[in-house]
């Protein structure tokens, strides 16, 4: 990456960090993109360059965050040596759960749009690297899993709505259990969403019955 384009990303990284303190200190409402550009050090001219208003770079830093959180997760699952897709999923998950955890403010500000940072966010930057997506990750873990999948995307999304809309509720409220009570169901339900989306390859029936 060269001079210019690390100075782009320096700023861009800055109104950023900028827009998510004062969203989740301020509010959307209450903050302005005059306060956004003062707080971040660069010219108003700056931040239009990428961003149309507020609500746009409200939008792209969702997608950031939440992409940041899937890079993380993936990262760490290297790191494992989890070898099993069901496993590796369900440390995914369980990754992200204490991430938003530890975290209500970004959670806060997530909402339950954490599918952004896999699919909305895909086509953008996100993450520590640029060149990251985790869907592609995603189907590289199921290519090399013993199962076959006719609609990953479908998969993918169902089990990150509804680990969103499960963090949201359990963590926040405690509603209808606290997280912690929630997990081992959670962790079911999505062994039995993979086994109705997915299949097992023959090659691996075979080496089962052997």
């Amino acid at each position: 990456m060269g001079k210019l384009e690390l100075k782009k990303k320096k700023k861009k990284e800055a109104l950023f960090n900028t827009a998510f303190e004062l969203f989740s200190t301020k509010g959307i409402a209450k903050t302005t993109i005059s306060d956004i550009v003062e707080k971040a050090g660069v010219a108003k001219g700056t931040f239009y360059l990428y961003f149309k208003d507020k609500y746009d770079i409200r939008n792209s830093l969702i997608s950031h965050k939440s992409g940041q959180i899937f890079f993380q997760a993936h990262e760490a699952l290297l790191k494992s040596g989890i070898t099993d897709f069901e496993e590796q999923i369900i440390f995914i998950v369980h990754y992200i759960i204490d991430v938003l955890s530890n975290d209500p403010a970004l959670l806060l500000f997530i909402a339950k749009n954490l599918s952004w940072g896999v699919f909305k966010g895909a086509s953008q930057e996100q993450a520590e690297d640029e060149d990251y997506h985790f869907y592609e990750a995603y189907l590289a873990l199921l290519k090399e899993s013993r199962y076959e999948c006719k609609k990953p995307e479908l998969l993918l999304f169902t089990i990150t709505e509804l680990v969103s809309s499960t963090c949201y509720s359990c963590i926040l409220y405690q509603q209808p259990v606290s997280m912690e009570e929630y997990k081992p169901v959670l962790d079911r339900t999505i062994q039995g969403i993979i086994h109705s989306f997915c299949t097992c390859s023959l090659e691996a029936s075979l080496q089962t019955n052997d």
